[in-house]
């Protein structure tokens, strides 16, 4: 089982976003996401998302929210579970990434971007702005959302 963490850190109407397309053999090459990343030893979720988020941005996370878990399952890798927040107070000064390059999207114009097809799930359930954090299961086959499921409160839908 991997543990990760994901954030959006946000400023004006916009997500800092991270276009995936340094790394080789990355799952989520070309694909535009959050940052974060896998926990270390002994790391609890919120240490994790501060020490990726200084690491990948050089910004210093004043205050974050936790919004909800994603499950995450990927062919026939070990599920991944992402803990997903968001920022809105931050100090520091951004900086180049070795993973992709960094760029501030308007909300409004993150539906046109390459994204991962439940992400876009994810992003109706962040612009609720639901006081409980959400559980989201999604199930990919390669790059093909082949199931999903909304698991905290009202059953949603999972496609066989």
């Amino acid at each position: 089982m991997m543990q990760t963490t994901l954030c959006y850190i946000e400023q004006e109407g916009q997500y800092l976003m991270l276009h995936r397309v340094k790394k080789k053999n990355d799952v989520n090459h070309d694909k535009w996401i959050g940052v974060g990343g896998k926990f270390e030893a002994g790391e609890a979720p919120e240490e994790c998302l501060l020490r990726e988020t200084l690491e990948e941005t050089g910004l210093r996370l004043t205050r974050y929210r936790y919004r909800g878990l994603l499950t995450f399952l990927y062919n026939d890798k070990e599920p991944e579970y992402i803990f997903t927040y968001t920022a809105d107070g931050f100090e520091g000064t951004l900086r180049e990434c070795s993973e992709g390059e960094l760029q501030w999207v308007e909300k409004t114009r993150i539906g046109g971007l390459n994204l991962w097809e439940g992400d876009r799930i994810m992003f109706r359930l962040l612009t609720a702005d639901r006081p409980e954090p959400f559980s989201l299961k999604l199930c990919y086959q390669d790059d093909v959302l082949k199931g999903w499921a909304e698991l905290s409160g009202a059953y949603e839908d999972l496609l066989q």
